[in-house]
């Protein structure tokens, strides 16, 4: 029988075993922690079963460690009652899809949330394990694969049509990446790197307009203006919103710092480490957070809260404020992530710098900007953010546009002289006017 230790000097879980009449001792790189515990004791149960059946290979479970190696050149497995096979072809003694799918996913699930956890393990129990688990990796052809994903894309999905190629190319990428590491380690060419995903539609864009941004900030439910006027204004995704604290904003340096989110799974890192960043603050966003400044609840860390000190909910925001609203106004119905793109296309409608408008996004690079809202860059003039404030500034708080300018040395003779005569004019006939 197999046992779990823990490793003194690292914390880390370690399987001890006796195979071919030898101990054996496995390092994973999971911390002794109960959640790891019940998933290496799968691991566990799913060898001794193999073990006891005759279909234990050393390297199935434990392909990256020197014994499989070994072990792999020695005779017959003396503690197992039924007899090695001799050796094979490749798709014979490459292990099972399904048996490889488990170690995978046990491999994978220390740098998952809890939810994309379970929305896996959902994937591959209903769509993939069905259709192709009892398959050797080696005998999964690319005939199988297109089967597959022609089968799949005549499911049902959601408002009552077929599952989206978004959708279907998801799917496919977890096949993928189990059968691209389960070949990789059995010197098998996986046949899914010969597969290109499928055409998905450009993610569509519905900005509000600057008069709907007011109308929204205006009609909402007081208790929600000051975060619906954040999210309008400053492009933090929901979890960045919803996961905001008091401690992440700076008023004194105008800047609203970004490094964590919040979900019904609990508080997040960002999406990327590039989203990591420092939002500056312009005037409407710095008022809507002052004046919800007094509404601090002294033990609850959020800046947007329920009223029992819990962060926000975005499912019950969308379901019970969101779209509520839309329809009392008569607005066209979008998800409150189009709250994100509006604030991106006005940054780019004011004319700040592509490059200032993806840091503050929180974009490594330019490319989504230019490819989801290419339509909306103007030019290219400004790269501070001053642009943005000032374009809020006018039309929200009602300033009258700065005065035009005229650039004397780009002017002809002609249009110089054209220009001293109208104000000559104009002095005149005001002549008798001026104080």
């Amino acid at each position: 029988m197999a046992s779990i230790r823990t490793r003194k000097d690292t914390g880390l879980l370690i399987v001890d075993f006796r195979y071919r009449n030898e101990r054996c001792r496995e390092q994973t790189l999971l911390p002794d922690v109960p959640a790891n515990r019940e998933r290496v004791q799968k691991l566990v149960s799913r060898m001794e079963k193999a073990m006891l059946n005759g279909s234990f290979r050393y390297a199935d479970f434990f392909p990256n460690s020197p014994r499989a190696a070994e072990v792999a050149t020695t005779t017959a497995d003396v503690t197992t009652p039924l007899p090695v096979a001799p050796p094979a072809p490749e798709a014979t003694v490459s292990p099972v899809f399904r048996e490889f799918a488990a170690v995978w996913f046990d491999e994978s699930v220390p740098r998952w949330r809890k939810r994309h956890e379970e929305a896996i393990q959902a994937t591959l129990d209903n769509l993939i394990l069905p259709r192709l688990g009892a398959k050797r990796l080696g005998e999964i052809s690319r005939a199988d694969l297109l089967a597959f994903r022609a089968e799949i894309s005549k499911r049902a999905g959601h408002g009552g049509g077929t599952l989206s190629n978004k959708r279907i190319n998801k799917i496919m990428s977890i096949l993928a990446s189990v059968l691209n590491e389960g070949c990789d380690r059995h010197g098998i060419t996986s046949p899914s790197r010969m597969i290109k995903p499928l055409k998905q539609k450009r993610t569509e864009v519905f900005p509000f307009t600057f008069d709907e941004v007011n109308l929204i900030i205006d009609k909402v439910r007081k208790d929600y203006r000051n975060y619906l006027t954040l999210r309008m204004l400053s492009g933090l995704r929901t979890g960045e919103a919803d996961g905001l604290q008091w401690d992440d904003i700076d008023f004194e340096r105008g800047l609203i710092r970004i490094e964590r989110t919040h979900s019904r799974d609990g508080d997040g890192e960002t999406k990327t480490e590039g989203s990591r960043r420092f939002v500056p603050m312009v005037h409407a966003v710095r008022a809507a957070l002052t004046d919800h400044l007094p509404t601090r609840c002294k033990d609850c860390p959020w800046v947007f809260h329920s009223r029992r000190g819990s962060p926000m909910d975005s499912v019950n925001f969308t379901n019970r404020v969101w779209y509520p609203l839309l329809r009392h106004l008569g607005l066209k119905k979008r998800p409150p992530y189009q709250m994100r793109h509006t604030a991106a296309t006005l940054m780019l409608a004011s004319g700040e710098n592509p490059e200032w408008v993806a840091h503050t996004l929180g974009h490594s690079t330019t490319e989504m900007l230019f490819r989801v809202y290419s339509r909306y860059v103007p030019n290219l003039t400004r790269n501070d953010g001053g642009a943005y404030a000032g374009l809020l500034k006018r039309k929200l708080e009602g300033e009258a546009p700065p005065a035009p300018t005229i650039d004397l040395a780009s002017l002809s003779i002609e249009q110089k002289t054209t220009l001293i005569a109208l104000l000559t004019q104009s002095l005149t006939s005001n002549k008798g006017n001026t104080p």
